[in-house]
């Protein structure tokens, strides 16, 4: 339970609406418990009636009794639906209160923790993955709910009830009392086996289940390599495996749930059978009415399903308290990058590497090592080298996704880690090397990083990305809906959209991670020109591995291993005749290649 104690100020923020919840509790159940008492005294009094009716056969005063008692039954049988009606009102007004503000607790949780989602850094996603992370905003939040919810309320409603009946009770007859509550204890062990083994097989049922979600999900995404390989029968056979194995999972709960109503209606059954059987021998001895054995079968069935729903509800606790400790373990991570400063801050002159060495943190390889350089506002930045050179970390540095382990990155005289850092972001316009697309319209995505846009701006960002023509040929144009991660588009579109949005931010720092690879030599010159038209509004940095892409640049760095190999302008690196030159040798003679 301790683990759920954190939910106690979300309890707190509630708690007017939860002390109404606990007032028609208590109203509901006393309308719940009275009428066990208007039983009694009209099952007293239609017997006393009928007697008198038996014995007053043959005289006139016989009609008057058959009225008193047809009255009797009629009053007391309204009285008892009036009662009925007045506690379903206060049990509306119970899950009114009770339940909403499970609900409220809910959509409070959610929020909380996605706002954490969203201070995480890249670091924690590397190293958890997105099933997981799902499962704790909507799985986890929901099993909390319910303990919030249900559970609270039918263990206040369990302890009210209990108060109320046993206590009239033990008033009435404590020997009876105790013979009539005999086999509820029984009843509790027995439902909590029994729900407990429910339990255990719902949650088989549900991985089962998730195993058959993902292998859907994974064939809808990858359908095009499953049509190119022609492997439709084989995840066909894999899908009806996994059905077949939830199938016996779920008919392995299904026999465990046919036990459950037999054994409560037996056990409920014994006890009315005692209830009858010693109040019978109390009403011989004159200590109680017959009335009196009615009123106590009704209190016992009164009380079976709140007693049986103990195991439901033990069920529900643990279940939550697993939940939270999860969200608890997620929400007391201290992210590693943070926003000290809150001052506005505007990039004016330089960004500058000094002996910068970073290593990833869960993998411990170094991917930039003492790498030094200074780039001025208005200049373009190249960074070249093989796969795994450690060009991409570098942009993910420069937006300060990692900090570096070693050395400083200082923006305008200001180390980055002291700058605030949703303004850096916000003048940051970045084309990664892994597209990603919303499934929004096209107009959406590349106005996403940028508010109140213009129709004209997105035209002209299209258009300086060269994806405008292939926009405007599609039957909806900009509001033209994409598939899920882009797929409506091909490669090259959806880099060129990418491209687009990162232009309409009009951006003090232009990164591009790779992001021509997927485009022509034409439109490639085409985006290339339109930022050299910008470079006085715009730093550029270009990340690639093609040399036709960063040849204009005025500085270029080729990284190795992380380290800094070789630095100059094209003409300067061809000239020294190193890896460079290689480099473009190398690509000079494929390009000659494909041309013949």
């Amino acid at each position: 339970m301790k683990e759920l104690f954190s939910l106690n100020p979300y309890l707190a923020k509630y708690k007017y609406r939860m002390l109404l919840g606990c007032i028609f509790i208590a109203l509901s159940n006393w309308f719940g418990v009275f009428p066990a008492q208007i039983i009694r005294l009209a099952f007293d009094l239609v017997k006393d009636n009928l007697t008198n009716y038996q014995l007053t056969q043959n005289f006139n005063n016989q009609v008057i009794l058959k009225n008193i008692i047809f009255h009797i039954v009629w009053l007391f049988g309204s009285l008892i639906v009036l009662i009925a009606i007045i506690k379903g009102v206060f049990m509306f007004f119970m899950r009114q209160t009770i339940i909403v503000v499970s609900r409220l607790i809910e959509y409070d949780l959610k929020n909380v923790i996605y706002n954490q989602y969203q201070k995480l850094t890249l670091a924690f996603y590397r190293q958890n993955n997105t099933g997981d992370l799902m499962n704790r905003v909507s799985e986890d939040v929901s099993r909390v709910r319910m303990y919030i919810g249900p559970a609270i309320m039918y263990t206040l409603n369990l302890i009210v009830l209990f108060i109320l009946v046993i206590s009239t009770m033990i008033s009435v007859n404590p020997l009876l009392t105790f013979y009539a509550l005999l086999p509820l204890p029984l009843l509790f062990v027995a439902i909590y086996y029994v729900q407990n083994t429910i339990n255990i097989k719902s949650e088989q049922i549900q991985a089962q289940l998730s195993i058959l979600t993902t292998t859907v999900q994974e064939t809808f995404s990858g359908i095009r390599i499953i049509k190119a390989f022609g492997r439709e029968k084989q995840l066909a056979n894999r899908f009806a495996t996994d059905s077949e194995v939830y199938k016996e999972k779920s008919m392995e709960l299904v026999k465990v749930q046919s036990i459950f109503f037999p054994t409560i209606l037996g056990l409920i059954g014994i006890s009315t059978l005692f209830t009858v059987y010693f109040g019978g021998k109390e009403v011989i001895n004159g200590s109680i009415t017959a009335g009196n054995i009615a009123e106590f079968i009704v209190y016992v069935n009164i009380l079976t399903w709140p007693v049986a729903s103990v195991g439901w509800v033990t069920s529900l606790v643990q279940r939550a308290a697993a939940s939270q400790k999860r969200i608890n373990e997620f929400l007391s991570i201290v992210p590693e990058i943070s926003n000290p400063n809150s001052n506005r801050f505007q990039f004016e002159n330089y960004i500058e590497f000094k002996n910068v060495t970073f290593t990833y943190p869960d993998t411990q390889i170094t991917a930039i090592d003492q790498l030094s350089f200074k780039l001025n506002k208005g200049q373009t930045l190249a960074i070249v080298g093989k796969t795994g050179s450690g060009k991409s970390t570098l942009a993910q540095l420069i937006s300060r996704m990692y900090d570096v382990s070693e050395g400083s990155i200082i923006i305008d005289n200001q180390d980055i880690k002291n700058l605030n850092l949703n303004d850096w972001r916000n003048q940051l316009g970045i084309v990664p090397q892994e597209v990603f697309l919303f499934s929004d319209s096209i107009q959406n995505n590349i106005t996403f990083g940028k508010d109140h846009c213009e129709y004209v701006e997105i035209e002209n960002a299209a258009k300086m990305a060269g994806v405008y023509d292939s926009i405007v040929s599609f039957p909806d144009g900009f509001k033209t809906m994409l598939g899920e991660r882009g797929i409506t588009l091909s490669g090259g579109q959806k880099q060129r959209v990418s491209i687009a949005r990162a232009l309409i931010k009009a951006p003090k720092v232009l990164i591009f991670d790779d992001a021509l690879s997927a485009v022509d030599t034409q439109t490639e010159e085409h985006i290339l020109n339109n930022l050299a038209k910008n470079r006085k509004s715009s730093t550029n940095i270009l990340i690639s591995h093609r040399v036709s892409t960063i040849k204009h640049a005025d500085i270029i760095i080729y990284l190795a291993k992380g380290k800094m190999v070789e630095i100059g302008n094209h003409a300067q690196l061809l000239a020294n005749k190193g890896p460079y030159f290689e480099l473009y040798q190398k690509q000079l003679l494929a390009e000659q290649e494909k041309e013949a």
